[in-house]
């Protein structure tokens, strides 16, 4: 099996899993599946070099392809073969532009929507600025559902499909039920979001469902470092409260009860400041937003002000430390101290290939990145921190919604018969 298609499993396993053909239909649709994420992960293929790498008969798979091409997921083009004679062969290669997935992030001061072709490419993108934590759950869930009504009706208009809406959201989340059971940074507890989402889209929105944030921006940057050849990665990412999404053996880890990558929580300075958890001293009251904004400004700076888009705020900051404003550079430095320390004890817990650092971190990367592999190197016990490079994600604050329309397309990829509805 090659390098790419190792990476394809390892998708689908990050994901929702592999199918489990039990019967003669069945077993076609896992092998509709098959060909489409050999074709996702390692590009166009002939026929012939599908059938080859799936081991499957030509003769099924030039049925296979003629159903995906019927369902408009994928398609033909020829392939130029310089100095070739006779008719040119043909490459199948993804298309599925009639469908979207779309993922929604629910963050403290921001709900941001991005929508994804089936090749991964983002075809519509929102945010709105919201005060989250101020704003009652009701409050929050209508403009949550006006942003995906807005994009679905937009989508129709163009005669596109979504397949299905992932929803982002901090804390402890319960998958099955739909239910974010303890997000202490937008102060939501029990709140059945999905359930809520429902009844606001109606009978005909397409299938919903509720993923933590940290493990979606794991996800969607695990899609970009496999082709690397990375499959063990933590993402970090910085925003009120900092969250860890882990991928081990290019599966994402959970934990026994799902809980698995709240680093946020890591109690580092028991004598320190309170966290929105109750507890004192968490890690993200060292390198969170809010003890970004303590260390860099007085309280009636404007950088507090959550009705300001995040990026702005952020920018402002950026400007500061551009400026050489003293007591800007010595927050940074005392944030990436902070976040060095955190790195360092994952790092010896986990031995990851790659930390890739998201949210604020990766706005302000410019100023934090050395200083923080400063601190990781001196801190990890394995040489050159045991084979572990630090970078700074190239997502965003996208990141979350990117992974959750890719959780949404996910459902293509397992099944391209069912969930595409021809």
């Amino acid at each position: 099996m090659t390098t790419e298609r190792c990476a394809g499993r390892a998708r689908d396993l990050a994901m929702t899993g592999p199918a489990r053909p039990t019967d003669r239909a069945s077993v076609r649709r896992g092998n509709l599946g098959l060909v489409l994420r050999l074709l996702r992960d390692s590009g166009p293929r002939t026929r012939a070099r599908i059938a080859t790498e799936t081991g499957l008969p030509k003769p099924t798979i030039t049925s296979l392809v003629g159903e995906l091409i019927e369902r408009g997921l994928v398609r033909e083009r020829p392939v130029e073969r310089d100095g070739s004679i006779g008719r040119p062969g043909c490459a199948v290669e993804i298309d599925g532009s009639g469908i979207r997935g779309i993922g929604v992030e629910i963050n403290v001061d921001y709900v941001s929507l991005i929508a994804l072709d089936l090749r991964g490419e983002v075809t519509a993108e929102r945010r709105l600025v919201l005060d989250v934590l101020g704003s009652t759950h009701e409050t929050v869930l209508d403009a949550t559902a006006q942003l995906i009504r807005q994009t679905l009706d937009a989508l129709h208009q163009q005669g596109i499909r979504a397949v299905g809406v992932t929803l982002a959201a901090p804390g402890v989340i319960d998958l099955p039920g739909g239910v974010v059971r303890h997000a202490p940074n937008i102060g939501w507890r029990d709140i059945p979001a999905i359930d809520a989402l429902r009844g606001r889209l109606g009978p005909s929105a397409p299938p919903l469902r509720l993923e933590n944030d940290a493990k979606l921006g794991a996800i969607a940057e695990y899609l970009r470092a496999s082709a690397d050849g990375i499959h063990d990665l933590i993402y970090v990412t910085g925003e009120t409260g900092v969250g860890g999404g882990i991928i081990s053996g290019g599966q994402l880890l959970r934990g026994a009860a799902g809980f698995a990558g709240e680093i946020g929580h890591m109690p580092l300075d028991p004598t320190g400041h309170r966290c929105a958890c109750g507890r004192r001293g968490c890690w993200e009251t060292m390198v969170g937003l809010a003890a970004l904004y303590r260390l860099a400004a007085e309280p009636d700076d404007a950088v507090h002000d959550l009705t300001v888009d995040l990026e702005q705020r952020l920018a402002g900051l950026l400007g500061r430390a551009d400026a050489g404003d003293p007591r800007m550079l010595s927050a940074l430095d005392q944030v990436a101290d902070g976040l060095g320390l955190g790195l360092a004890l994952l790092i010896d817990v986990l031995n990851p290939r790659a930390v890739v650092l998201g949210g604020y971190f990766a706005h302000l990367g410019g100023y934090l990145i050395d200083r923080v592999r400063s601190v990781v190197d001196e801190r990890v016990m394995a040489p050159e921190a045991g084979g572990c490079q630090v970078v700074l994600s190239t997502l965003g604050f996208t990141a979350a919604a990117r992974g959750a329309a890719h959780l949404a397309l996910d459902a293509v990829y397992q099944d391209p018969g069912g969930s595409t509805g021809a």
